[in-house]
């Protein structure tokens, strides 16, 4: 009995490795292809969201401290970019071992994170310094309001909505973006193992970040479930219906002809997390966390790897079954675990994410 395959096969998933016209991808035309269905992405669940800006100016508003025992340097800055109505500036905060190699450059994770707070219950600041890494902070609502604002605050207000239709989960991975812009002006950041990293609503922001921006080496996708990187189709707990009625702003207006209608998705999530691809991609999941569906978001993992094994790389490496608490497959481009407990991002939960950067 083939388990994974058969569980699969109910699901009636759209093709990955075929085109809109039906045409088979090759290896040679996977980027084709991958661009293709970041285009499906964003005309029917996130929106289309500004380009690049022209630049990315930092400031700093508190000066680096040396703080966590003298193990880590802390700093606060001002990002600022240009848009179409003006300048729009947001904070970051930024941690840097004082340990580090001989090259001076360390790996850097991106965390888009709930709440501002230096250290926070989803951010074990020591951890993370132990591990020799660094990271750039974004607290999510100086971008834009978590909430119905009619897209009239935050970065929303600089861009024109006949223009781009982006939802909010779109203009936080903008950001997490210009984080990276940031990065390329330091000089302590390796610029070869960059992470963009989040859980929940942040983690399919993470995961639409990395999709959309080649640079990142690394999404990490803390229990993202619904919309992020869970099947829909099928999907135990929060559906397409669910979440349009109670976070419409996340996304685009198309994806609400999708309630109740997921069959009718001419996507699937599994084009989302196959949209990193050749880079890695490390999804977290939790036994209790029903409303985001581990099984959901273990079969996408599997249904997005043959895009790596298409072009050589390593998918989901994992055993015919489904996954057991304590389970982790890291051993190809698509890692996979599965902790005991609930919805959160904990040391355990970092812990994973630290071993694969």
């Amino acid at each position: 009995m083939n388990c994974i395959k058969e569980l699969l096969a109910a699901r009636k998933l759209p093709e990955l490795l075929e085109f809109a016209d039906g045409t088979k991808v090759t290896a040679d035309r996977w980027e084709e292809r991958r661009l293709e269905m970041l285009d499906i992405l964003r005309r029917e669940e996130y929106g289309y969201a500004p380009p690049a800006p022209a630049y990315v100016r930092s400031e700093v508003i508190q000066a680096p401290k040396a703080d966590y025992a003298n193990k880590a340097t802390v700093s606060y800055l001002n990002l600022t970019v240009p848009t179409d109505k003006g300048e729009f500036t947001f904070p970051i905060a930024q941690v840097v071992p004082t340990k580090r190699p001989e090259s001076g450059k360390v790996p850097t994770f991106v965390l888009i994170n709930f709440r501002p707070e230096l250290p926070d219950k989803y951010f074990p600041v020591e951890d993370i310094v132990d591990a020799g890494c660094a990271v750039i902070r974004i607290y999510y609502n100086d971008v834009a309001f978590d909430g119905q604002d009619n897209f009239a605050g935050g970065i929303a207000s600089h861009f024109d909505r006949s223009k781009y239709t982006w939802g909010k989960i779109g203009m936080w991975a903008w950001a997490a973006s210009r984080a990276f812009d940031y990065l390329e002006s330091v000089d302590w950041a390796d610029l070869s193992r960059v992470a963009v990293i989040g859980h929940s609503r942040l983690g399919k922001t993470a995961l639409w970040c990395a999709a959309n921006d080649t640079r990142f080496a690394m999404a990490c996708v803390n229990n993202s479930g619904c919309s992020g990187d869970a099947i829909t189709r099928d999907k135990k707990g929060e559906r397409v219906a669910q979440i349009t009625k109670n976070f419409p702003f996340w996304f685009c207006d198309n994806y609400r002809k999708y309630c109740n209608n997921e069959y009718g998705m001419p996507f699937e999530q599994h084009f989302l997390v196959a949209c990193v691809c050749p880079r890695k991609v490390a999804i977290g999941c939790a036994l209790d966390d029903e409303w985001a569906d581990p099984e959901s978001q273990y079969l996408s993992a599997c249904a997005a790897s043959p895009a790596w094994e298409l072009v050589g790389k390593t998918g989901i490496i994992h055993p015919d079954r489904l996954p057991v608490p304590g389970d982790f497959f890291h051993s190809g481009d698509v890692a996979y675990h599965l902790r005991a407990g609930a919805h959160f991002l904990s040391t355990e939960d970092w812990r994973h994410y630290l071993t694969l950067i």
